[in-house]
């Protein structure tokens, strides 16, 4: 099948980068955001989101005339879907961003399409979508009531690339692509072909569902099993980093490293998915999200432990005198995302109930979120020379280059074993 006209609907971290690589295959590519700054911003030719090299696919894909955004859909040959899935109270998963993106490009569907649910989601989700599209266009068939026959081809292929590297991840990962039949999956193998040089491995709609979740629980578990593992070893006065250095010398064993809890919008999101479905089956999987849940509360009593010790070494001195540098903010090294980020939730805790000052150190971004109000974004520099307790979440490179007689003048916590 020919693809002449490809629709993006969320230009995000997953959309915009999708949409770029589509586009500079000189595909006509139409992104759709509900966002006005964000669809200005790309019409521009530049980005609303930090990706390396992103600014520059961009640029060339509008300056060519290959990529332009809207706020409302377009008709098109195929849609992807790449919007938000978070989950509401209870950790249930919320659709609502699916459900509305379904019905935005409901009207301008026509036989033949091709609609693709990208945002990871709840098994079942992409069965869910076909049917609100089905609700909103009689007058065409779907695959859950005609199959093979259907007008409209639906299918899923979840994203699954690493933050910071997402063009090249984009292009050269292997991709699962799930129909709700085989000539869905078909048609959609096709379009991906386009612009993927791995594999697109075929199944059906709701094993290409169970299968992100299922790689982001197999993440989950092992962070908590080296979360827990930190815990364990503080207890017993046992140097966690030397000790999974140690294990990981045997040859089938790969302890993965322990940090401040687990954010960004998948390993800390999808796990729930699973136990959405399934609580009394996901046992396990429910334990690890305890654990790498509780981990951020751990770290809070480290702080607490850290300003105890610094008083008692500066008689006179109260919890007021002291200030609290929080190092990285970002849910992981070296990018900008703050989503779901225990190192955020960490220091917006410490901003709100601790009487001194906190600051916070993110070497990736210009201002600080609405939640840090009560926080300061200072310098490396200045919180290295000026701070009492230092408080180190993400391992970015700025930090892992701080030389050790500077954080040495002061109590810290490392969280990420980098200066420990």
């Amino acid at each position: 099948m020919s693809f002449e006209t490809i629709s993006i609907i969320g230009l995000g971290y997953i959309g915009l980068p999708t949409a770029a690589v589509i586009a500079s295959r000189k595909r006509q590519v139409i992104g759709v955001d509900v966002n006005q700054r964000a669809v200005d911003t790309v019409n521009r030719g530049q980005v609303h989101i930090v990706e390396p090299e992103l600014d520059v696919v961009v640029l060339a894909a509008v300056s060519g005339g290959y990529l332009r955004a809207t706020t409302k859909p377009e008709p098109a040959d195929a849609f992807l879907i790449a919007v938000p899935t978070p989950f509401k109270e209870e950790y249930q998963p919320d659709l609502d961003y699916i459900e509305s993106a379904s019905r935005a490009i409901a009207p301008v569907l026509k036989r033949g399409d091709l609609v693709i649910l990208e945002s990871t989601s709840p098994v079942g989700a992409t069965e869910q979508m076909a049917e609100w599209l089905a609700q909103a266009r009689p007058d065409l068939t779907f695959p859950q009531s005609h199959g093979e026959a259907s007008d409209i081809r639906v299918a899923h292929c979840p994203e699954r690339v690493l933050p910071g590297h997402v063009l090249r991840e984009l292009v050269q990962n292997d991709r699962v692509i799930g129909g709700m039949t085989p000539k869905c999956s078909e048609v959609a193998a096709s379009l991906y072909k386009t612009f993927v040089e791995g594999a697109c491995v075929i199944t059906d709609a709701r094993t290409a569902e169970m299968c992100k979740l299922t790689e982001n629980s197999f993440r989950d578990v092992n962070i908590a099993f080296a979360n827990e593992l930190s815990i364990i070893c503080d207890k017993l006065g046992i140097n966690v980093w030397e000790l999974i250095r140690l294990a990981n010398r045997h040859p089938r064993v790969n302890i993965l490293q322990p940090g401040p809890g687990v954010g960004g919008h998948c390993i800390a999101v999808d796990p729930w998915f699973i136990v959405s479905k399934t609580p009394n089956e996901a046992r396990l999987i429910r334990a690890a999200r305890g654990v790498n849940d509780s981990k951020p509360a751990w770290v809070l009593d480290k702080v607490k432990g850290a300003i105890a010790a610094y008083l008692q070494a500066q008689p006179g001195k109260t919890a007021r005198d002291v200030t609290i540098a929080c190092f990285g903010l970002a849910f992981k090294p070296d990018i900008d995302d703050l989503r779901e980020s225990p190192a955020l939730e960490i220091t917006r805790s410490l901003a709100l109930n601790h009487p001194g000052s906190v600051w916070a150190v993110e070497p990736h971004i210009d201002a600080l979120p609405e939640s840090l109000e009560h926080c300061k974004l200072k310098s490396l520099d200045e919180a290295l020379a000026k701070a009492d307790i230092f408080l180190l979440l993400v391992d970015h490179k700025a930090f892992k280059e701080v030389a050790a007689e500077r954080f040495r003048r002061a109590a810290f916590v490392d969280t990420r074993g980098i200066w420990a």
